[in-house]
């Protein structure tokens, strides 16, 4: 049926928004700052995943925690040289420099890898099994599990790890934390890299029923910004419940009215949204001090 597959597919797109949001979250929340190249985060995963294990030849493991490695290392690099320079002066400059990487990632990406979409294969995605009546690749039952295992493991990493403590005394407190001999340079910059992580990680999940491009990233990343803005940036639960909104939105218009009113539909749903509640389905309106 119909309405089986709609679900069942925002679901999956549902969990990946919500997966690239947490991203916007994490950065945000220990540093005040995001990484607007978060959407070029997911295309690299995917791109590193392909190139390591189907070009190369690593065993399929070793090529995704070598693509998570390096996604990685790029959320430190964009932080160092593109966040950082700019924040220390109370610059806002930022902003800019990370779409600005944003491009150059996605370019030098198109100029080595290629410009034609490439599959990603997965025996989870290559055969339909049915459900309801409706035909469901297995891989879109995997995401949405997957993609509510990775915000369970952030939680409790942040809650019951002396590191997720730590990144946690910085989003409270940064002078204290600093004064507690904390290094919150160091911690704002490892934020920076499960950020990415997190985008890495849903642009191998979702590769294999779309494809692997260069540019795949663009409008993955526009969403799920939507996605943050509209849970409550500062609200992980509450981002996580607007990716999957945001997701069976989008599936439902599709598969009912068409592509061609899907974006014009969710994006005036969310001004509607946000107009109706600023602070977004779970966030706080920011305490001013006079």
């Amino acid at each position: 049926m119909l309405i089986v597959s709609a679900i069942v597919s925002g679901l999956s797109l549902g969990a990946m928004y919500g997966l690239i949001a947490l991203g916007y979250h994490v950065t945000f929340a220990v540093s005040n700052t995001v990484n607007f190249a978060q959407g070029s985060s997911v295309m690299l995963g995917a791109v590193l995943c392909y190139t390591l294990w189907i070009t190369v030849g690593w065993p399929l493991p070793l090529a995704i925690l070598g693509a998570l490695a390096l996604a990685g290392l790029f959320g430190l690099a964009v932080e160092r040289f593109l966040v950082r320079p700019f924040a220390e002066r109370g610059s806002n400059a930022w902003l800019m420099a990370t779409v600005a990487g944003g491009i150059v990632l996605d370019n030098a990406v198109m100029f080595t890898f290629g410009k034609e979409p490439r599959a990603l294969p997965s025996a989870l995605a290559s055969q339909p099994v049915s459900l309801f009546g409706a035909g469901i690749y297995p891989l879109q039952l995997v995401i949405p599990v997957a993609g509510i295992a990775v915000a369970l493991a952030l939680h409790v990493l942040l809650r019951h790890t002396d590191a997720g403590k730590r990144l946690l005394a910085v989003v409270q407190n940064p002078a204290a934390a600093r004064l507690m001999g904390i290094d919150v340079k160091r911690a704002i910059a490892l934020s920076f890299a499960a950020s990415a992580v997190l985008a890495a990680i849903a642009g191998m999940l979702i590769a294999p029923l779309f494809s692997v491009s260069s540019d795949m990233g663009l409008m993955f990343g526009i969403k799920a910004f939507a996605v943050a803005i509209l849970g409550g940036i500062g609200s992980a639960s509450g981002i996580m419940l607007a990716g999957f909104l945001y997701g069976l939105a989008e599936a439902l218009i599709t598969s009912f009215l068409g592509s061609s009113y899907t974006q014009i539909l969710v994006f005036s749903a969310v001004i509607a949204a946000l107009a109706l509640m600023p602070n977004g389905l779970f966030g706080r309106a920011a305490v001013k001090k006079v």
